[in-house]
C-alpha cells in the first residue's frame, strides 16, 4: 500500500476504535442515531423547501408541505440509520484489506449508497405526498398518480438538467445525510494525502 492509503487506513481504524469504545448501550444508541437523522432530514427538507421553492411554504400549499415533512424525515432517517451500519461493516472489511485496490473498492460501496439514496428520496416523496393528500382528500389521489408526478420530474431533470436546476438542487440537499459517509471518506483521504505530502512517508 502507498503511504497515503496506509495513513487513510490508520485514520479509519482510529475512528472505528473511538466509535466502538464510546458508543452507548445498543438500544440507546439506536434511538439516538435515529433521532439524529430525523432532525437532519427535517432540517434538510426545510432548507431545500425555503431556498428552492419558497412560494410553496406559504399560501394554500403550506399546510400540505408542513405535513409532508414528518413522513419524509422519518423515512429518510430509516434509510440513513441502516446505511450507517452498512458503512461500519464496510469500514471493518476495508481495514482487513492488504492492497490499495481492495481498500478503495470497499469504501467505494458508499458511493453506491449515495446513488441509491437518490432513488430513496424519490420514493419517500412519492409515498409521503400520497399519504398526506389521501388524509386531506380521501380517495382523490392514487399512489400511481403521485409516482408518475415525481418520476416525470426525475426524468425531466436527467434529460434537461439546466431547465431543472431547482429540482436537482432540491434532491442534492435532501440527499445530504446519505452523502455523509462518502464525504467523510473523502475528508480522510484528503487529510491523509496532505499529511503524507507534508510529513513524508513516516507520517503514515
Amino acid at each position: 500500500m502507498s503511504p497515503t492509503i496506509q495513513h487513510w487506513q490508520n485514520s479509519l481504524r482510529n475512528v472505528l476504535e473511538f466509535y466502538e469504545t464510546n458508543r452507548p448501550r445498543k438500544w440507546l444508541f439506536f434511538g439516538m442515531l435515529f433521532l439524529f437523522f430525523v432532525i437532519v432530514n427535517d432540517l434538510c427538507y426545510w432548507w431545500a423547501m425555503i431556498t428552492a421553492f419558497p412560494r410553496l411554504t406559504f399560501g394554500r400549499w403550506a399546510f400540505h408541505y408542513w405535513n409532508v415533512q414528518f413522513p419524509v424525515a422519518i423515512l429518510g432517517a430509516v434509510f440513513d440509520s441502516l446505511s450507517f451500519f452498512v458503512t461500519i461493516y464496510i469500514i471493518r472489511r476495508a481495514l482487513e484489506s492488504t492492497s490499495t485496490s481492495s481498500f478503495v473498492s470497499h469504501l467505494s460501496i458508499d458511493l453506491g449508497i449515495a446513488v441509491l439514496a437518490t432513488f430513496w428520496v424519490l420514493f419517500v416523496f412519492t409515498l409521503s405526498s400520497w399519504l398526506i393528500k389521501n388524509q386531506l382528500f380521501p380517495g382523490m389521489y392514487s399512489i400511481d398518480e403521485r409516482t408518475s408526478v415525481y418520476t416525470d420530474r426525475a426524468l425531466s431533470a436527467l434529460e434537461s438538467p439546466m431547465d431543472n436546476l431547482r429540482n436537482i438542487y432540491f434532491g442534492i440537499v435532501m440527499g445530504f445525510s446519505a452523502m455523509l459517509p462518502t464525504m467523510f471518506h473523502l475528508y480522510l483521504a484528503l487529510r491523509s494525502f496532505i499529511a503524507v505530502r507534508i510529513g513524508g512517508p513516516q507520517a503514515a
